[in-house]
């Protein structure tokens, strides 16, 4: 069931999630019942005095330390639509760490739209006035999953799709909790990141994108292109230039920057012949796919970094450190190089996502 992903061929029952508290506390969780292993739970997040809701799945096999990944939906779409697109569910059961589905604030279609500090809606209309502040609604969440879960603070990474990858490119810049980010179909560079830490990027797109055209030119957000949002947050990583290009899989392009600042790295996925898709997913009609261009499974986005056998921090152990990273589709295995130069495994158990 792929809901508005694939029009109105399937809805996602409400009653698939537990209702949120009707009087939760600022930044707190609104059920415990979001401990429970394998599930999906609704939480209520209070942020600058609204009431937010966040989907909240907890792996099969919970933990201590575990890994924290937001995954942002796309815009005029939903949390839940967000979660079945995906498919990170069953990706985070195997891979034993937590998934949440926020989800955005400004109605648009019959989901909902963020708002991405200083950039226009999709459309190109001005974000309403008096718009919810995402990123500290962001910000509330992750302290709210932090302190109600098993998460270690240092391991919290952003994926999104589309309108939630360019809110995740905002979120790389102006929350400092965030160790990585994944932006699917929609990654840009804020211009608020002039002054902001280097943080680890590894972006996907399909050429044949015709929502957000991966070279760009349609009205704003999206005056340029992928290959320029890569090389202007390699720049303000202070990387050095890209290695070769490598194909790491059929039809599948990597632009790779190494020698960035603070030891991290930039990385591009370019899917040939791939439209406005999540990387791997779910199988879709061919009326959805002749609307968002077709669909590859040349490589899979929700093969990140999975249960690591230890933490990785940097030297002085305030936060945790990607310092370099490798993803090897074949193998399904990520590559971590620590500050001193050790490396370690980390194996994923990558699955398609559901259909």
């Amino acid at each position: 069931m792929l809901a508005r992903y694939l029009m109105p061929m399937a809805a996602l029952a409400a009653a698939c999630h537990e209702p949120a508290s009707s009087e939760p506390l600022p930044g707190a969780r609104a059920s415990t019942a979001a401990d429970v292993a394998g599930a999906t739970t609704t939480i209520a997040v209070v942020a600058g005095g609204r009431q937010r809701k966040v989907l909240v799945h907890v792996p099969k096999a919970a933990h201590d330390g575990m890994a924290l990944v937001l995954n942002l939906h796309g815009t005029g779409h939903t949390a839940a639509e967000q979660e079945e697109f995906s498919g990170m569910d069953a990706t985070a059961d195997a891979a034993g760490f937590v998934v949440a589905y926020p989800q955005g604030d400004i109605p648009m279609g019959d989901g909902f739209a963020w708002s991405v500090p200083g950039q226009p809606l999709r459309n190109g209309a001005p974000v309403p006035a008096g718009a919810a502040d995402d990123v500290e609604f962001v910000r509330q969440t992750i302290t709210a999953l932090t302190q109600s879960h098993r998460i270690d603070p240092k391991r919290v990474y952003v994926t999104g799709y589309s309108g939630g990858a360019r809110m995740a490119s905002e979120l790389a810049c102006d929350l400092p909790s965030i160790a990585a980010v994944a932006p699917v179909d929609g990654v840009r560079f804020p211009e608020s990141c002039d002054n902001a830490r280097p943080v680890p990027i590894l972006a996907f797109h399909g050429t044949d994108d015709p929502v957000n055209p991966y070279d760009g030119g349609a009205q704003p957000p999206w005056t340029y292109g992928v290959d320029e949002a890569i090389e202007r947050w390699a720049a303000h990583d202070s990387c050095r230039a890209p290695a070769p290009p490598s194909q790491p899989a059929p039809s599948v392009r990597l632009a790779d920057f190494e020698g960035c600042a603070g030891g991290g790295a930039v990385a591009l996925y370019t899917i040939e012949g791939m439209g406005h898709e999540w990387p791997g997913g779910p199988p879709m009609p061919a009326r959805i796919t002749a609307r968002l261009g077709p669909q590859s499974r040349a490589i899979d986005a929700n093969a990140r970094c999975g249960r690591s056998s230890r933490r990785i921090r940097s030297p002085d152990h305030r936060r945790h450190l990607l310092q370099r990273v490798w993803f090897s589709v074949r193998s399904r295995t990520v590559m971590l190089r620590a500050p001193l130069g050790a490396v370690y495994e980390h194996t994923l158990d990558v699955r398609r996502g559901r259909g």
